[in-house]
């Protein structure tokens, strides 16, 4: 048996069953969020000027599911396999609770533009359920889940040929590696552009509970049938290709961060060097524009080599990634320009690339 003859087809029962795991996972990390101890960390200035105040739990969150998986897996014998079989069912309630919960919201927000505009854009900064930012919190069920996926089809893996590759290895170390370097600087979220002016709708609502699980796992698909175990020595570089672009998109964004928190922090050793007073033009950002893009895009294609280069379909990861972060990029410039005006136009000149040196 393949992969393919584990899935199930979806039908009322699978529905029903699938409804429970996602209604239970999503229902338990919002449970965590709201009882769980978290870093108290202040937010940037939204567009009106206002702060808000956040409890981060993503951490807390991370290893409690951790734990609990590891106490299932190997302390009751649960198997992680039924997330691969009831894949599709899972696809299809998770498209409807982003619905429903889009719903919800606009039901409940301003109305600010339109049904459809504020529907998918959303009316509301930070809508708040039971004290929980919902803004915040849905990055957990995004992220955590997309774990929970790929660790699945570990799972199927060993099922279907009582062992793991070296590739479905690296592509677990990776992910965990990408996950625990999020949540180890959770509070640099609270700088983004999403966190701090782009209002919650089922835009957010449908990355976080659809595009991202589903789309983000997509490599396992075909890592899992794989007979063939990549060498040591392609095992080692492509690790060493993942540190580096992991490192890269890391080191940009704490830069960023705390440049924004603490701005006579040293970077690189050295104080800051500053473009019009407010442009930080040190540490990668004295480099290029958007450096932490191109390590971003750089952790999913290795992701995607993980699939190996026989199959085009892993490399829709990172390819639909290079599409929004080069479009989001040339946003950025126009939106800073309008910003900063001149200094702006000073800063670009020095450092003079976007996201690829002497390419873009």
């Amino acid at each position: 048996m393949t992969l393919a003859g584990l899935i199930l087809p979806v039908t009322g029962a699978t529905l029903w069953t699938a409804t429970q795991m996602v209604v239970g996972f999503v229902g338990a990390l919002f449970v965590g969020a709201r009882l769980l101890p978290g870093l108290e960390r202040s937010g940037y200035p939204r567009p009106d000027g206002a702060t808000k105040e956040y409890k981060l739990t993503g951490m807390t969150l991370f290893f409690v599911v951790h734990i609990a998986a590891f106490v299932l897996v190997f302390g009751f014998g649960v198997s992680l396999t039924p997330i691969v079989r009831h894949f599709w069912s899972l696809f299809a309630v998770a498209n409807a609770l982003a619905i429903l919960i889009s719903l919800a919201l606009y039901a409940t927000g301003p109305k600010k533009r339109g049904v459809l505009r504020d529907l998918w854009l959303g009316a509301d900064l930070n809508p708040t359920w039971l004290g929980v930012d919902l803004k915040m919190f849905m990055y957990q069920p995004s992220l955590i889940g997309v774990n929970l996926v790929v660790v699945s089809f570990a799972s199927a893996q060993r099922d279907l040929y009582g062992t793991l590759t070296p590739q479905m290895g690296c592509l677990l170390g990776f992910w965990w590696a990408y996950l625990f370097t999020h949540y180890v600087k959770e509070e640099f979220m609270l700088s983004t552009w999403d966190v701090i002016a782009e209002e919650f709708g089922m835009m957010l609502v449908w990355g976080d509970l659809v595009y991202v699980p589903f789309l983000y796992s997509l490599p396992c698909w075909w890592v899992v049938d794989q007979t063939v175990p990549f060498s040591l020595w392609q095992s080692v570089g492509l690790s060493l290709l993942c540190f580096a672009s992991l490192s890269l998109f890391r080191q940009a964004n704490w830069q960023k961060e705390r440049f924004k928190r603490t701005p006579n922090a040293t970077i690189w050793g050295k104080k800051p060097e500053l473009v019009g007073g407010r442009l930080l033009a040190s540490g990668w950002w004295g480099v290029g524009r958007k450096l932490n893009y191109t390590g971003e895009v750089g952790v999913y294609i290795c992701f995607a080599l993980t699939a190996g280069v026989g199959h085009p379909w892993p490399y829709l990861l990172p390819l639909s990634l290079i599409v929004l972060l080069a479009q989001r990029a040339a946003r950025d410039d126009r939106r800073c320009f309008a910003k900063y005006g001149e200094a702006w136009t000073t800063y670009c000149a020095r450092a003079r690339f976007r996201m690829i040196p002497f390419l873009y």
